[in-house]
Order: C-alpha cells, then structure tokens, then sequence
C-alpha cells in the first residue's frame, strides 16, 4: 500500500506546494512537515484533514487507500431522498460497537435515541434493526468516533468482505470487514494505519454476526 508520506510529497508536488507553505497555512511546525514527507511519522486525524483540505485532495487518497486523489463535489452526488414526512420511527442508542479490537460488547442504553424514516428499513419491520453508537478510528474515514449505525440484525454476511458487527473472543465487538480465507477469518479495518485481525481455529468457529450497517447518522460538528 502507499505510505502517507509518498501521498504528501505527490500532492505537495502536484498542488506546487513547498513544505513551509503547508507549514503555514495548517500552523504546522516545518520540522514536524519534513518528518511526515520522510514518513518517520504519520499525523493524527485531525491533522490528516486539516492537510487533505488545504492540498485539495481525498482523505482516503491523502492515507494511502486506492481511491481517486480529487475531491468529489458534493455539487456532482445525487441523493435518493424519502418523501418528507413527520412519520418517523424512534431507535434508542443501546450501546458502543468498537472500530478497533479487543473491546468488551457492552449493551448499555443512556438514552440516547435518533429517529429513522421508515423508508430507511426497506420495508422490514422496526425489530429487525438496532442502532449502536461507533468508539475508535479503525474504519476511518467511513465511519467517525460517536457516529451512529442503523444495523440490520442478521446472523452472516451477504458476501465475501462486508462491513458487520461482530462478537469475538472473549464478548470483544467490532465495526469491521469480514473476510472468509481458507483457514481463518479476518477482521478488516479500513484505516490503513490499523492492523488486521486474524482469527482462527475454535475462535473462528465462536464468531458471530449479528448484524450488517444499514445507514449512518452523523452530527457535524461546526
């Protein structure tokens, strides 16, 4: 996979930029610019945005993943939207799913509660859904810390490397791909940055799929 270091030159290069130039506009140290282009370091969260936004470029690009390096304008998205409605259906939060690993699942309400338009279940009834709210950044950028997740209750995967929620191990639950090899199953983030989790044997066996993400609810922050 290419590094965040050899995006940041490529995009430093592309864009005409120096270091001290991405220095100053991000009010980054240039020392702390020239460790990320030699890749003795790689950038927190935070930063990795402040950085693709004033590069112009894709996140996901900026971290390595193969996606395109442009920006795409929220001008060119089409949206299906529901038909406006004050018919809405309540889901409490009823608990955290970890994007990283060797979280206990706990379920646990605060009540905390988001409202979801019937379109959204596709015709299945409220009690084949749940909503869990998502701790870490093991599948950033596609799911954020405190996002919320419409999951669809259903004890496998429709294919080969789907998004689920699993329990594992020791009641550890997880936000991750799941892929099926021949000796094992492997939890897939999709933060580059965060290793892969292999199991195996009588674990793998223990594995369960409880559920498939649906739709995410974000807050944005301003």
């Amino acid at each position: 996979m290419v590094t965040f270091a050899e995006r940041l030159c490529e995009a430093l290069e592309k864009r005409n930029m120096r270091a001290a130039d991405l220095a100053r506009l991000s009010k980054t140290p240039e020392s702390v610019i020239s460790q990320y282009k030699k890749g003795m370091y790689q950038p927190k969260q935070k930063r990795t945005e402040q950085f693709a936004k004033i590069l112009d470029v894709s996140v996901s690009w900026l971290m390595g993943a193969d996606v395109p390096m442009e920006n795409q304008s929220t001008a060119t998205i089409k949206f299906n939207y529901p038909d406006v409605s004050d018919d809405y259906i309540e889901f409490p939060v009823i608990g955290e799913v970890a994007a990283g690993f060797d979280k206990i699942a706990v379920e646990e309400w605060t009540e905390d509660k988001i409202k979801i338009h019937p379109d959204y279940l596709k015709g299945k009834s409220r009690e084949d859904y749940f909503v869990l709210r998502v701790k870490g950044d093991s599948m950033y950028p596609l799911y954020l810390e405190n996002d919320k997740v419409l999951v669809r209750r259903q004890n496998s995967v429709d294919y080969n490397g789907q998004i689920a929620v699993v329990i594992y191990g020791d009641d550890c639950g997880t936000i991750k791909k799941v892929e099926y090899r021949n000796d094992c199953i492997m939890l897939v983030p999709i933060n580059p940055q965060v290793k892969p989790e292999k199991i195996s044997d009588v674990e793998a066996e223990k594995l369960q799929v409880l559920g498939v993400p649906q739709l995410l609810v974000r807050e944005i922050e301003e």
